[in-house]
C-alpha cells in the first residue's frame, strides 16, 4: 500500500482530499482545535505532494500530450487553490471567534466569500491560463447583473455589516424592533432572529432592522423597565391618586430601589386622567409578573382611597355604604357573607392607624383580634440564622392575626407598617361564633393560615451547605 502511494503521488493527493473531508465530518464540534490542526496538516502534505511532483499551482499543468493525466493534474491544481482558501477561511474564523465571538460570524462569512472569489480567479488565471482582464470584465458584468437581481439581499448583507459593527444588540439581548419584541437568538448575513415572549420565532431582515427604531431592554444589564398605566375619573383629586399609586408602588418588592420607581400624570382630558407607575426589575422574566401585580395593587389602593378605575360598564360603590362595609365586599374571605351579616360586621369593626415603622403584630404574639387592611402597605419580616429579612408585603383587603383566632397560636413573622396604615379591627370574641357558624369563612381563613405557615417554613429552613469540590490544585494551595 505504501509503495502504491509513493509511486502514484497524484492518487495520494486525491486520497488526502477525501481524508480531509471524512475527518472533518467525523471529528465532533467539541474538538474544534483538533479539526483545525488536522486540516492544516493535510493541506501541508497535499502541497508537498504537488510541488514534489512538479505541479506548481502558479503554472498550467504539464503533460499536455497525456490528456487524462493533464486533466487530473489540472483538477488537483485547482483543488489546491480551493483547499487553501478553505483552510485560510477556517483559520481566520477561529481567530475571529476567539476575539469577537458569535457576532463576528457575518464578517467571517463575507471574508470567506472574498477569499474563495480570489482563489477562483487565481485558479482561472494561473492554472487554466485564461486572460485575467477578460475574466474580471466578465465577472464584473456578471456581478452587475447579479447585484441588480439581488438588490434587496445585498441590502440585508451590508445592513448586517453595519449592525455587527455598531452592535446595537447582541445574542441573548431582549430587544424591540419596530414593535416586535423578543430575545435575539441569531444574527446572520440576511436577518436577525428573535424568540418572542409567546414562544414564536420572528425573522427580521437586516435592512429593516438597520432603519427601524431599536429598543434594547438588556442595556444596561440587570435592569429592565416596566410601566403600568391606569385611567381614573378626571374629577378625582390628583394628590389622592398619586398617593394611592405610590403605596401600590411600595407594595411591590420586585421593583428595584435604584433607579427609584415613580408615579406621574401622563395626560388629562374631560374623558379621564391617565397616570403611570414606572420602575425597573432585575430580570426580563419578572416583567409580566410585576405588571400584573402592580395593576392589582393599583386597583386595591385606589379603591381604598375612594377612587375607582375609569370604566363605562361598572359603577362606583354606593354612597350610602360605609368604608368598613365596602371593605367587607372587597375582602376575599368575608365577601360570601350575606348583606345583613356584612352590615352587622361593619358595625363591630373599629379603625386603628399605624405610622410607618410601627409594629402591627409582633412575631410569636398570639393575637386576640383580626385586622383587615384598609389602606397602606404592611411589611412582613422573618428571621433566618438570626438575620431579619423581608418576606412579603401586604395591601388593602388582606387580613392579619388569623392564627390567634383559629388555633390560639402565633406566626413567626413580624407585621409592621411600611407606610402610614389604616386597619379595621374585629375582636375574637365577636368573630369566633361567626366562624363556628360559617364553615366557608372558617375554611378560607384556615387555608390562608396553612399557606402562610408553609411559606414561612420554606423561607426560614436551613439550606444544606454544598461541600466544595476538592481537586489537586486546591490540595496544593492548602499546602502552600
Amino acid at each position: 500500500m505504501l509503495s502504491l502511494l509513493t509511486e502514484h503521488p497524484l492518487f495520494s493527493a486525491f486520497i488526502l482530499i477525501l481524508l480531509d473531508l471524512g475527518l472533518w465530518r467525523l471529528i465532533s464540534s467539541r474538538g474544534s482545535e483538533w479539526k483545525l490542526l488536522v486540516r492544516v496538516v493535510i493541506f501541508a502534505l497535499f502541497s508537498v505532494l504537488l510541488f514534489n511532483e512538479g505541479l506548481n499551482p502558479m503554472e498550467p499543468a504539464p503533460w499536455a500530450e497525456n490528456v487524462p493525466l493533464h486533466l487530473a493534474a489540472t483538477g488537483l491544481q485547482i483543488g489546491w487553490w480551493l483547499f487553501g482558501a478553505r483552510t485560510l477561511t477556517v483559520l481566520i474564523g477561529a481567530v475571529m471567534m476567539q476575539r469577537v465571538g458569535h457576532t463576528g460570524r457575518l464578517l467571517q462569512d463575507l471574508l470567506g466569500a472574498v477569499i474563495f472569489l480570489v482563489a477562483i480567479i487565481a485558479a482561472l488565471a494561473y492554472v487554466l491560463d485564461l486572460p485575467v482582464k477578460g475574466v474580471l470584465a466578465t465577472s464584473g458584468a456578471l456581478a452587475i447583473i447579479v447585484g441588480l437581481a439581488l438588490q434587496s439581499t445585498l441590502s440585508d448583507v451590508f445592513s448586517g455589516i453595519v449592525l455587527n459593527t455598531t452592535k446595537p444588540y447582541q445574542l441573548d439581548d431582549w430587544i424591540s424592533i419596530d414593535g416586535t419584541e423578543g430575545r435575539v437568538t441569531d444574527i446572520d448575513w440576511r436577518a436577525t432572529r428573535l424568540q418572542t415572549s409567546q414562544g414564536s420565532m420572528a425573522v427580521i431582515p437586516n435592512s429593516l432592522a438597520a432603519k427601524a427604531k431599536i429598543i434594547n431592554f438588556s442595556r444596561p444589564s440587570n435592569m429592565f423597565g416596566v410601566a403600568v398605566s391606569v385611567q381614573v375619573s378626571p374629577h378625582a383629586r390628583p394628590s389622592a391618586v398619586i398617593e394611592a399609586l405610590e403605596r401600590a408602588m411600595q407594595g411591590c418588592r420586585q421593583l428595584l430601589d435604584t433607579p427609584a420607581p415613580s408615579v406621574a400624570l401622563k395626560n388629562s382630558a374631560s374623558a379621564g386622567a391617565e397616570y403611570e407607575i414606572s420602575g425597573f426589575v432585575a430580570s426580563m422574566g419578572e416583567k409580566r409578573v410585576v405588571r400584573n401585580q402592580l395593576f392589582d395593587l393599583a386597583y386595591r389602593h385606589l379603591q381604598a382611597s375612594g377612587v375607582n378605575l375609569l370604566s363605562s360598564n361598572e359603577t362606583s360603590i354606593a354612597p350610602h355604604l360605609s368604608r368598613p362595609r365596602a371593605l367587607l365586599d372587597s375582602s376575599p374571605i368575608f365577601s360570601t357573607l350575606r348583606e345583613e351579616e356584612k352590615d352587622t360586621f361593619s358595625q363591630n369593626m373599629s379603625l386603628q392607624t399605624f405610622r410607618a415603622g410601627e409594629i402591627i403584630l409582633a412575631g410569636g404574639e398570639v393575637s386576640d383580634h383580626l385586622f383587615i387592611i384598609e389602606s397602606g402597605v404592611v411589611s412582613v419580616t422573618l428571621k433566618r440564622h438570626g438575620a431579619t429579612f423581608e418576606s412579603g408585603r401586604m395591601g388593602p383587603g388582606e387580613v392579619i392575626g388569623e392564627a390567634g383566632i383559629l388555633s390560639d397560636t402565633a406566626l413567626p413573622a413580624d407585621f409592621s407598617a411600611k407606610t402610614f396604615c389604616a386597619l379595621y379591627r374585629i375582636e375574637k370574641s365577636y368573630l369566633k361564633p361567626c366562624l363556628d357558624a360559617r364553615h366557608d369563612i372558617h375554611d378560607a381563613m384556615q387555608a390562608l393560615l396553612d399557606f402562610r405557615l408553609h411559606k414561612a417554613q420554606a423561607l426560614t429552613e436551613e439550606v444544606p451547605a454544598v461541600a466544595p469540590k476538592r481537586g489537586f490544585l486546591q490540595w496544593l494551595r492548602n499546602r502552600a
